[in-house]
């Protein structure tokens, strides 16, 4: 997989939520935050989640739509957002085949043992379907209001 880039268009595809589905042609005519994080209720995953949703009114503001993505099922995110109260919608990629089509689907390794998992990763989708900004490799710290920014910017 060639990795994405601004000006590219953004890989079609369609994700289970808790309730429903969202498709890329769901966000027609407005930006579309997709984070991809490895998975749900550990730490970092419920600081990034909780603060796009404290963020909620600002995104929806700038005409953004927010999406997490990782690969637990529906009915793992929905007991996350029940835990969290979270707003923010949460697609299941349980294939991971969204993830690879984003380019974040890669080995990574921990206690010397390696496996296939997400790269925390954002992608901020412009109004037409085209990638306006990639933020490889995110650290939470500050990552919502990094990319609040960015779309302020755009």
């Amino acid at each position: 997989m060639t990795e994405l880039k601004p000006n590219d268009v953004a890989p079609d595809f369609s994700l289970p939520l808790a309730e429903g589905r969202f498709s890329l042609k769901d966000a027609t005519g407005k930006y579309l935050v997709l984070y991809f994080y490895p998975k749900d209720n550990t730490k970092g995953c419920t600081v990034e989640a909780i603060d796009f949703t404290a963020r909620a009114d600002a995104f929806a503001k700038a005409n953004a739509v927010v999406l997490g993505i990782s690969p637990d099922s529906a009915k793992s995110h929905a007991r996350f957002a029940d835990k969290h109260a979270l707003t923010v919608l949460l697609g299941a990629d349980e294939d991971h085949a969204v993830a690879e089509a984003y380019g974040v689907w890669k080995q990574k390794s921990m206690y010397g043992k390696t496996y296939m998992g997400i790269e925390r990763s954002t992608f901020i989708i412009s109004p037409d379907g085209r990638i306006l900004k990639v933020f490889p490799k995110v650290k939470v710290a500050g990552h919502a209001d990094a990319v609040l920014a960015a779309i302020a910017q755009a």
